[in-house]
């Protein structure tokens, strides 16, 4: 019965934070380039009664034996790496990656950090960032006298100039990917760092051979969150830890009962 009750606990604990996890992925249902969080479970260690396998008689074995398992713990938090849906916004530094391509950004300790939100801005020098203020990795400048931004799939940045009648390639955007881009660790601000476990990254021009993807001008990917897929999540989380928590009711009134056997 004691052990019941810390085996329902554990599911209890564990269901609270399946919870979380919905309500962070609801909670950036609109976030541009969000990327949801799956939580994966597994059982703990089990409680040998009988060893399966060990002998029953000097000719037989215990074909199934007897453990009695300890109850369960979240293992990981999976980023679930489908592409989200694109919107047009017509906003020239609004950009899209159609492909498992991350945007580069210079972080403000040097390191580079990377994202698939492509809502950017410019600075009051002409730099491409973002809306933190952190420029894109190689940097671009728009000349402040820009009549019109045009970026290709490949990444080149062109701008048209008073009194020019060709375009003039101000800089050139480069996407980075992982082998592993679910070992990314998240850091908010729609920003990931690379880890032992997603890898080097790997930098080149969009649309080339490393299938980074290509590049889309006045889109912007959304948040890959399922809100349906999530209610159902939510439900299934509040029902288990329902059930878990009838266990600690069952094992308790089950004490009850043990304690007034001697009055």
């Amino acid at each position: 019965m004691f052990r019941a009750l810390y085996t329902a606990a554990s599911g209890m604990s564990a269901q609270q934070l399946n919870l979380d996890n919905v309500a962070n992925n609801l909670a950036n249902a609109s976030t541009a380039g969000f990327r949801r969080r799956r939580l994966q479970f597994s059982d703990m260690i089990y409680q040998n009664m009988i060893m399966p396998g060990s002998a029953a008689t000097q000719q037989t074995t215990v074909a199934a034996g007897l453990q009695i398992g300890l109850g369960t713990r979240p293992g990981a938090s999976e980023m679930v790496q489908v592409q989200g849906d694109f919107s047009q916004t017509g906003n020239p530094l609004d950009l899209t990656i159609q492909g498992a391509g991350f945007f580069q950004v210079k972080l403000p300790d040097g390191s580079t950090g990377y994202t698939r939100a492509g809502t950017f801005h410019m600075d009051a020098q002409g730099n491409v960032v973002t809306a933190d203020g952190n420029p894109l990795d190689p940097a671009i400048t728009i000349p402040p006298d820009a009549l019109s931004i045009t970026i290709g799939e490949d990444g080149t940045v062109s701008v048209t100039q008073p009194g020019q009648t060709a375009a003039q390639q101000v800089g050139s955007v480069q996407l980075a990917m992982f082998a592993n881009p679910g070992g990314l660790n998240s850091i908010g601000k729609n920003m990931f760092l690379s880890t032992t476990a997603s890898g080097d990254p790997i930098v080149g021009t969009p649309g080339g051979s490393e299938g980074l993807g290509t590049l889309q001008q006045g889109f912007l990917e959304q948040s890959n969150v399922s809100t349906v897929d999530e209610f159902i999540q939510m439900i299934l989380a509040q029902r288990s830890y329902e059930s878990n928590s009838r266990v600690v009711q069952a094992a308790d009134q089950m004490l009850q009962q043990l304690n007034t056997l001697g009055r």
